[in-house]
């Protein structure tokens, strides 16, 4: 028996030893890959200074004259590996997400000088984040309290076969992606319908498939609808119902076509008679707070239509949804993402940063040579970077392009348009899509990148198409 103990001792220490030199050597390559991030960063910098200047550099940067074009350099450097960051969800050799990126890049811009703090703080837009911040309240209020379980199953228990289910899970999501944050949505929405399907014995793929692409099509209708539609609303001055006149059809069109084109990818799933089961368990959910949920989040898309600006209207209904005796806020607090907010807030320091030192006037009316007034060339720059660096870093690096147009507000809605409809592409195209995924994954569905590729990238094309027409 003492030979057990002793020879379990033993396999515990060789077990602890070997941990212990496993985390020096993931701490030795974290160093490594600092260090040559670091002299990557600094070998860029006086790579360009050598040609822009033709000059040997190390001993030039010192020089009071040099300071500004180090700091423009410095800036691109940022913002370079930033959005970098931002695209691919994480620093090689670092366990860093987005919202940890944005930040760095944000605090490298200050640090460095490149950005006085002063103007950091401005930089950031307050109605961005408040708006977004109020409608994330009113989403986990409208969660907790049961109310989108309920209606969920109230569609189910009247969807009499799967085709119906579809159309039913994509109009639901649309119409609420279209007042309330798509990522939100996607978040409250997605176990709910997981339960809902494989408790009526169906595939959840096209389903799953069918919240992704509804909520970011929903979204495009009305500038609450998606975090970028948020900024544009913000800096554009455009009227709420204005902007929903414009964009509505076209986000109405896609989701016919988003029903369509998934009913035809899964033929044997929809292209039956088969019947659902209706004996599914009623939902608990308080009535009182659901009564009281939807006639505050009612109340704020009626101010939203009044002309109330978006951002009081939803940090308004926020704080009466907290004001409650049987809710806690801590359960309301842990629905809010507030990664997404502190990546806002980076992103907007690290592109005005890019801003005031880069982006000269001439530089701008050169890029403007490319006849961005043009809905279909600015709709497919818009998606192209969309999927590039994401739709909330595209729409912040075309702003200072805007500026120059002519009719501004078509070209913010074509932004809108095209930096949102390009999320259905792929599978990382949007953070709606990386929601989805990853709720499934956690019930233990999985989506793969061709069961979602196969159907968003036609259904990317032709929303794409149809809204440059219509715009």
């Amino acid at each position: 028996m003492s030979l057990q103990n002793e020879a379990a001792a033993r396999a515990a220490r060789a077990e602890a030893a070997q941990q212990s030199s496993d985390s020096r050597q993931q701490l030795n390559r974290r160093l490594v890959a600092a260090a040559v991030l670091w002299l990557l960063l600094v070998g860029v910098v006086a790579l360009l200074e050598s040609v822009t200047t033709r000059k040997p550099t190390v001993f030039q940067w010192w020089k009071p004259n040099a300071f500004p074009r180090i700091k423009e350099l410095c800036a691109i450097a940022i913002f370079t590996v930033t959005y970098f960051a931002v695209a691919i969800g994480r620093l090689p050799g670092f366990r860093i997400d987005r919202a940890g990126a944005a930040f760095v890049g944000a605090a490298l811009m200050v640090t460095l000088g490149v950005l006085p703090l002063r103007d950091a703080y401005r930089a950031i837009d307050w109605d961005t984040i408040t708006l977004l911040l109020g409608v994330m309240i009113v989403v986990a209020n409208l969660r907790i309290c049961g109310l989108l379980r309920f209606v969920s199953r109230w569609i189910v228990k009247r969807a009499q076969r799967p085709i119906t289910m579809l159309v039913a899970i994509v109009m639901l999501t649309g119409c609420l992606s279209a007042f309330l944050v798509n990522d939100a949505i996607c978040l409250a929405v997605t176990p709910l319908v997981l339960e809902l399907v494989v408790q009526a014995k169906r595939n959840p793929v096209p389903y799953l498939l069918a919240i992704a692409m509804a909520s970011n099509i929903g979204s495009t209708a009305t500038i609450t609808g998606n975090p970028q539609n948020m900024i544009i609303g913000s800096v554009s001055h455009i009227a709420y119902g204005q902007f929903a006149a414009a964009l509505s059809p076209v986000a109405a069109i896609g989701l016919i076509l988003t029903v369509l084109l998934i009913s035809v990818a899964y033929r044997t799933e929809f292209w039956t008679r088969d019947r659902l089961m209706d004996d599914l368990p009623p939902a608990c959910a308080s009535k009182p707070l659901m009564v009281r949920s939807a006639a505050i989040s009612i109340a704020m898309v009626a101010a939203f239509f009044f002309g109330v600006v978006p951002a009081r209207a939803a940090v308004g209904a926020g704080a009466v949804m907290l004001l409650t005796r049987r809710v806690k806020c801590e359960a309301v607090y842990e629905e809010i993402d507030w990664t997404l907010l502190l990546m806002f807030a980076g992103l907007f320091i690290v592109v005005a940063g890019l801003e005031k030192n880069v982006m000269t006037p001439g530089l701008i009316a050169a890029i403007g040579r490319l006849r961005l007034g043009s809905v279909a060339v600015l709709s497919a720059i818009t998606a192209l970077l969309s999927n590039l660096v994401s739709n909330v870093p595209a729409v912040l690096v075309l702003k200072p392009l805007v500026e120059t147009l002519h009719n501004r507000q078509q070209a913010w809605l074509t932004i809108a348009m095209a930096s949102t409809l390009a999320g259905n592409f792929t599978l990382i195209g949007s953070v709606a899509n990386l929601i989805v995924v990853q709720r499934a994954r956690a019930h233990g569905v999985s989506i793969k990148f061709w069961d979602y590729f196969k159907t968003g990238a036609p259904l990317t094309l032709m929303t794409l198409a149809i809204g440059i027409l219509y715009l």
